[in-house]
């Protein structure tokens, strides 16, 4: 080597481990997900568990406070508000003398001012109680039809009878129709008593009826002939056939008192009304009434 060669140095330079192929940053924004998702699902439990009122009441309290939009001054954001907008430069302080003053008014202002509060508070009252009693009537319906239909598919008797019933809300109440079907009918041709498919039926809906304290209204139902031809026996045909079937509901345990009517229909109202001579406009229809809450003395008319 020459005096004027300069040696060549080779740096080999190592690079640091990151604490794995891809280092540990990837922990902390699991840590921020797994965090995030807790607090959505803990947010989702509380609305699911709180109350309408509830909910209210937390939506009031963050909503902002009503603030008066009255002006005065130069209306910048340091000029000063009033209370009112009378008064020449005072800007309000006629309006803060007079509400600091003694009441003028009428002594029986004040009076006629609580009774209708109290009047609107009653109102509310009944209002509420009225839509509590609706909520649980409907909820006590609908498990009675779901304790129908089950029985229906759990008996082998009546599985094939599940296409002669009809379970239906109404304004009136829960209706419980026993229909007939083409070769399957629930009275004899003329004979207001019913054969034993109907009997099998109606036993079946006196344990449904047994589970709720409403009353019971009883509708009978025929179809027109041929032709769309009515028969003026009908009436009494129809209304036969519904005081029949009242007799097995209570032989099978329904209180007598909790029967409120038992009325024929006749061809008066068709289930189809584009066919009235369909063998389906020939039924009986059983309605648990929906009944009114029992309200205090002080609500009644």
């Amino acid at each position: 080597m020459s005096v004027g060669d300069q040696p060549i140095i080779i740096k080999r330079i190592k690079k640091g481990g990151g604490g794995g192929h891809h280092g540990g940053a990837w922990k902390v924004a699991y840590a921020d997900f797994v965090t995030a998702m807790m607090a959505f699902f803990l947010l989702m439990w509380l609305i699911n568990t709180t109350s309408p009122e509830q909910k209210r009441g937390i939506a009031d309290y963050f909503a902002p406070a009503s603030v008066s939009e009255t002006t005065s001054g130069s209306g910048g954001i340091l000029s000063g508000t009033a209370l009112g907008q009378d008064g020449s430069k005072a800007a309000g302080s006629a309006s803060i003398i007079q509400d600091m003053a003694p009441d003028s008014r009428h002594p029986n202002d004040g009076k006629q001012a609580d009774g209708a509060k109290s009047t609107s508070t009653e109102d509310d009252a009944t209002k509420s109680l009225r839509e509590a009693q609706q909520k649980q009537e409907e909820a006590a319906f609908a498990s009675a039809a779901q304790s129908l239909r089950q029985a229906l598919q759990d008996m082998p008797e009546l599985a094939e009878l599940s296409k002669n019933i009809i379970i239906d809300q109404t304004p009136e109440g829960l209706r419980i129709q026993l229909v007939d079907q083409e070769g399957r009918s629930m009275f004899n041709q003329g004979s207001a008593a019913p054969n034993d498919r109907a009997k099998v039926l109606l036993r079946a809906i006196s344990k449904v009826i047994n589970q709720l304290p409403n009353r019971i209204s009883i509708y009978g139902h025929t179809s027109a002939n041929a032709g769309g031809a009515k028969n003026e026996g009908d009436w009494s045909l129809s209304a036969g056939r519904a005081d029949a079937s009242r007799r097995i509901l209570q032989s099978a345990g329904v209180d007598a008192d909790r029967v409120f009517q038992v009325s024929g229909k006749a061809t008066s109202e068709p289930l189809y009304p584009d066919d009235p001579a369909l063998p389906g406009n020939r039924r009986i229809a059983i309605v648990l009434l929906r009944e009114a809450p029992v309200l205090p003395p002080e609500h009644g008319p």
